[in-house]
């Protein structure tokens, strides 16, 4: 995942120490000098800039990725390294692999050394900031070569890289949940008769979007975050790189930069083939889908218990955007359905500011008052801090909202003989109803938009 820059690390000498060690190793320099920023965003990998210098006081930069100590997983870090190495050799940009082992003092967990490369990956720059408009308008070709590059890219030494069906895969981690879904249901069934022949396989990145590259005004630089490298269908990558949730709030579908014909077109120069506008959607569709069901399998880690996270609750509650953008992109949204009207608040003992007003109290009093005292060096807390308040604003809409929209859901799953949603999911994967029927349409699309109008209103702007 992309990462964005954040406090310096402050007690961890022992792995500053291991890393000046390998790196001295791995450029045969004496370095005399090392520093570590660890960024925050990072998924399952830690992150650290690494700032050093020599004898001569020449600097050395380099980007150190590890698993968590005592959570490793070394082959996936082996192959993560081949496939930058791989990569390299076939032409893509990426970051030079400086060392990479399962361990080493100080480090205490499989790692890959990088050297430093230049570049923005930050979303919103990318779509706004002046000094990218030269390139803004044919990125979204740039980005379907580099992917071209990547496909082409011989199998020969990526062994390690597992080639298991992704349906299969997504569906199991689905299942796994065991919180049945009506509109997962729907896609899988859709996406299972619709599925297009499959393409000879390749090296797929896996996890190819916006934040996990880096671009300068001059084009791509570099692809970062190997750690889903697989192989599979080459048309993967291009859909996921339009699914609705990397282009950040811009409208484009490729990446919020560009037309689906600018990336094929790209693609097509590099490879020589163009995939069809069925097969891209129909891997659009599965990215939406995919997102969908990672996002709840992230959220899990919070509602089970096993890491307590403001950020990881927040994604629960952001499952609906995925849920809204799946039945889009299948043309299986009910557009006639409308939010019920709130109820109006109940009669209460106790005394103003009502709830509701002190959620928003304490949401504006944290934006306006609070986040502004925060330092560029605290990256961290402004996050948090956001995410704090979203969930405040959450909160409140949804006290406003009160029971009405459940109300009407709960009389139209009657209607069809459900008693909840999770018995029509139970009953669409069964086959003894049809998900392209109007009336489950209607009840699946009114329940995802009255979450989506409490969870982020915006969104469906």
């Amino acid at each position: 995942m992309a990462v964005t820059p954040d406090s310096p690390v402050s007690e961890e000498v022992s792995l500053t120490e291991g890393v000046g060690e390998v790196l001295r190793a791995a450029t045969s320099r004496a370095v005399t000098e090392v520093s570590l920023r660890q960024f925050t965003g990072g998924a399952s990998k830690q992150v650290y800039a690494v700032d050093a210098r020599d004898e001569t006081g020449a600097s050395l930069c380099a980007v150190l990725r590890r698993d968590p100590p005592g959570h490793g997983d070394a082959d996936r870090m082996r192959a993560e390294a081949a496939c930058l190495r791989a990569a390299a050799a076939a032409g893509v940009p990426v970051p030079a692999v400086l060392a990479a082992a399962d361990t080493a003092p100080g480090i205490d967990a499989p790692y890959l050394l990088m050297n430093m490369v230049e570049g923005e990956s930050i979303p919103r720059k990318l779509h706004r900031d002046p000094e990218f408009a030269p390139v803004r308008e044919r990125l979204a070709g740039d980005l379907g070569r580099v992917l071209g590059l990547i496909h082409r890219t011989p199998l020969d030494t990526l062994d390690l890289l597992d080639d298991q069906d992704p349906l299969e895969a997504i569906e199991q981690i689905y299942r796994d949940l065991d919180e049945p879904r009506p509109t997962v249901e729907m896609g899988l069934r859709w996406l299972r008769e619709h599925r297009p022949p499959p393409r000879r396989k390749a090296l797929v990145h896996g996890d190819f979007r916006i934040g996990n590259f880096l671009i300068t005004p001059d084009g791509v630089r570099a692809v970062l975050d190997w750690e889903l490298a697989h192989r599979g269908d080459p048309v993967e990558d291009l859909g996921w790189l339009c699914v609705r949730a990397w282009r950040f709030g811009a409208s484009a579908p490729v990446g919020g930069l560009g037309t689906r014909e600018q990336l094929l077109d790209g693609y097509a120069q590099t490879t020589g083939f163009r995939p069809t506008a069925a097969e891209l959607h129909w891997w659009e569709a599965f990215g939406t889908l995919k997102w969908l069901v990672l996002s709840r399998f992230q959220a899990e880690r919070h509602l089970s218990g096993e890491e307590r996270s403001v950020e990881l609750a927040a994604i629960g509650r952001r499952v609906c955007e995925s849920e809204y953008d799946l039945l889009a992109v299948l043309g299986l949204f009910d557009e006639s359905v409308a939010v019920p009207t709130p109820f109006e608040p109940m009669v209460t003992v106790h005394d103003r500011p009502e709830l509701t007003e002190i959620l928003d109290l304490v949401a504006e009093t944290l934006t306006e008052e609070i986040a502004p005292t925060l330092t560029a060096e605290q990256q961290r807390q402004r996050f948090l801090l956001r995410i704090c308040v979203n969930l405040l604003g959450t909160a409140s809409r949804e006290l406003h909202a009160g029971p009405a929209a459940t109300d009407e859901v709960t009389v139209l799953l009657g209607e069809l003989g459900c008693d909840s949603e999770t018995e029509l999911a139970e009953r669409l994967r069964a086959e003894s109803l049809s998900y392209s029927d109007k009336e489950i349409r209607r009840v699946v699309s009114l329940a995802v938009l009255s979450r989506l109008q409490v969870a982020n209103p915006r969104y469906l702007k």
